[in-house]
């Protein structure tokens, strides 16, 4: 059966919506983007606990930040690449050190932005997002698991960024899936090798898992949506299971999730290893599928560099 295909953001302004029918002190910022980030559901049916901050995200963090300070529980969204990329000093300051209760979620992340081109193509946002002491970060696989993550920030205390994917993507997850903060799953078995990944490349590890079973490959793969703090514990265990590990992210190669596992491996369980991810160099403008295909992060380019890794597996001694 196909996969039901649905729009993280979308998502997410719909259970922004339920969860302030839940609790009236919940507030939400925008930075005149919400009808891209979908935060413009909330606004309609709260106007008086919504605040479009517009073109001024920096002043949108020190609003979130004084909000918070006075009890509430913020959520301030933009597009991924101008937080935390324009405000990374303003998280820093009024966010990050007095560890205050503001969620940053933000949408359009990585290079599935597509046609926006390079200037809206955050492929930095996590290297970024984790340097900050005390922050969760999380990369939902689908939409199922967005709305999960969002009910899951709003419940627990303390600054949170979560990087959305622009486009609809296939639902991996039950409806009656649980997400914990800081846990993997696997959502394929498999016992040759461990595709770790986050984010919209879960489904492209998925198609990937596929096409390698055809060549008698058992793909095992593993959604690390909560990037910070990191489930060392499933790494370790897949690696030691499998042998061998390759990253997948929308995301440059480095400073991200592939770096927060080869870390882990190194200390605990080294195994051959690879990451897949944007190289050290920026995208240019065209149709998502086209970018994908274009900068190695496709479902066929995965396999290829699972194979590559199998290889390095067999010549150990």
């Amino acid at each position: 059966m196909t996969p039901v295909e649905a729009s993280p953001r979308e998502t997410y302004g719909k259970t922004l919506v339920e969860l302030g029918r839940e609790n009236p002190n919940i507030v939400v910022l925008d930075a005149d983007l919400s009808r891209s980030t979908m935060t413009q559901y909330f606004a309609r049916e709260f106007p008086d606990r919504f605040f479009d901050c517009g073109l001024a995200e920096q002043n949108m963090i020190g609003i979130a930040a004084g909000l918070a300070a006075c009890g509430k529980t913020v959520f301030a969204s933009t597009f991924a690449v101008f937080a935390p990329g324009r405000c990374y000093d303003q998280i820093r300051m009024c966010l990050a050190q007095p560890h205050l209760n503001v969620k940053i979620v933000s949408t359009h992340a990585g290079i599935t932005v597509g046609e926006d081109g390079s200037s809206h193509q955050a492929i930095e946002d996590l290297a970024l997002a984790t340097t900050f002491p005390g922050f969760t970060v999380i990369s939902p696989a689908d939409s199922v698991e967005t709305d999960r993550v969002i009910r899951a920030a709003a419940a627990n205390p303390g600054p949170f960024y979560i990087r959305i994917c622009r486009p609809k993507v296939p639902n991996i997850y039950p409806p009656d899936y649980r997400f914990e903060i800081g846990k993997a799953t696997v959502v394929r078995p498999g016992s040759h090798i461990a595709l770790i990944a986050t984010g919209v490349m879960v489904h492209y590890c998925m198609k990937a898992a596929e096409i390698l079973a055809a060549d008698g490959v058992d793909c095992r793969v593993v959604n690390i949506s909560t990037i910070k703090p990191l489930d060392e514990a499933a790494i370790i265990q897949a690696a030691r299971e499998t042998g061998a590990v390759v990253t997948a992210e929308d995301h440059l190669d480095r400073g991200g999730l592939g770096d927060a596992v080869a870390r882990t491996l190194l200390l605990s369980c080294p195994v051959p290893f690879s990451s897949v991810g944007m190289k050290d160099a920026y995208a240019k403008s065209g149709r998502p599928d086209e970018l994908v295909k274009k900068y190695g992060l496709a479902p066929e380019d995965l396999a290829r560099e699972v194979r590559r890794t199998l290889a390095k597996k067999s010549l150990r001694v």
